[in-house]
């Protein structure tokens, strides 16, 4: 006859409904990491302040002491920032004690095609630590917390106080710009299309990338006038482009006195749902039945980039109390506003394109 093995004298069932304790250290170690997250992003800010990537040459790797030399900086401490980038893949230390470029290093040089520099420096600007402590107020209020925090909305502080920070968000929005504006100029089928109207385009790359493309297209660039009046100058007065732009100041909120066969509308659906019903609204109004309409996001749905879009959508919730969106949320807006989503696509690992048509 067998017997049940005796119970150990520790050995407890697991109560009903709840959470079984983890079977391994690397959950509490994944925690751990998360919470010291703001270690890796300030490390990565050093860098990107200091020039460090500039320094190191990308095909001849230097010792932490021969890089402090070219920086004018400490080599014992240099020498510990690198090692925490180095964690993260942000620069590799080699056998004998010397430091190369990765993929992910080389994205911090400022003569790096695709240069994030400015967007890290933006990510990580001093008002961001002041912020990001008070999510849990925004949480509980569906609120910013940026104009309590600092007595003035996010924008009117930054182009009023922000100084440095200022000119620091508009590289970066350059920068990102640029180079999503590449991106949009393979991705956009002009089949049929004689002009685009780009709503709250910032300073037109997205416009010029298209109009280069197509000879034959004529555009209009819509964003607010101190925008517009410093759009690129391909599209300025005695720009190569110029005499196929209109350049129409004012806020897609409340107007938008433009037709067109296809309206792009990149990045801008980020404030509360009503404002971004207006300004899907204002867009069916000025548009013919059947214009195109094409909504370039960032989606928080599950992706490549989640991480990083969760973050902006959090960071929104922050500053102006906006929102990223998923595709379902995005869809219900624009159906709402009496367009007709015919297809969703990835333009790139970040970004996707809802293509929409104006109901008839």
């Amino acid at each position: 006859m067998t017997t049940a093995p005796a119970k150990s004298p520790t050995a407890t069932a697991q109560p009903a409904g709840e959470p079984a304790a983890p079977s391994s250290p690397q959950p509490a170690m994944r925690l751990r990491e998360i919470v010291f997250g703001a270690a890796a992003a300030a490390a990565v800010r050093a860098a990107a302040t200091l020039g460090l990537a500039d320094a190191l040459d990308p095909g001849t790797p230097a010792t932490a002491a021969e890089l402090a030399r070219r920086l004018d900086v400490q080599a014992a401490p240099l020498r510990r920032l690198l090692g925490a980038l180095t964690s993260h893949q942000v620069f590799a230390e080699t056998g004998d004690g010397r430091f190369a470029h990765t993929e992910t290093s080389l994205l911090l040089r400022e003569d790096s095609p695709g240069s994030l520099r400015h967007i890290a420096l933006w990510c990580t600007e001093p008002w961001t630590w002041q912020v990001w402590p008070r999510l849990a107020d925004a949480v509980r209020t569906g609120t910013g917390v940026f104009e309590d925090a600092f007595g003035k909305s996010f924008f009117d502080y930054l182009h009023s106080e922000g100084g440095e920070s200022a000119r620091v968000f508009d590289r970066a929005m350059t920068s990102s710009s640029r180079q999503a504006a590449q991106d949009l100029a393979a991705y956009v089928d002009l089949t049929g299309v004689t002009s685009v109207a780009d709503i709250g385009g910032g300073q037109g790359f997205v416009l010029a990338g298209l109009l280069e493309r197509d000879p034959g297209l004529h555009g209009t660039l819509l964003d607010l006038p101190a925008v517009v009046a410093n759009a690129d100058p391909r599209l300025r007065e005695g720009g190569s482009l110029a005499d196929r732009v209109r350049l129409v100041p004012g806020d897609c909120r409340a107007a938008i006195p433009v037709e067109a066969d296809l309206y792009v509308i990149k990045n801008i659906l980020e404030w509360d749902d009503d404002s971004t019903r207006a300004t899907l609204r204002n867009v069916v109004t000025a548009a013919a039945p059947g214009a195109r309409v094409l909504v370039i996001e960032n989606l928080v749905d599950d992706s490549p980039s989640m991480r990083f879009t969760t973050a902006m959508d959090l960071l929104l919730l922050l500053n102006v109390g906006g929102a990223k969106h998923s595709e379902a949320s995005l869809t219900a807006l624009l159906t709402d506003a009496g367009l007709a989503v015919e297809e969703v696509r990835p333009v790139n690992g970040y970004l996707h394109a809802f293509e929409a048509v104006v109901a008839g």
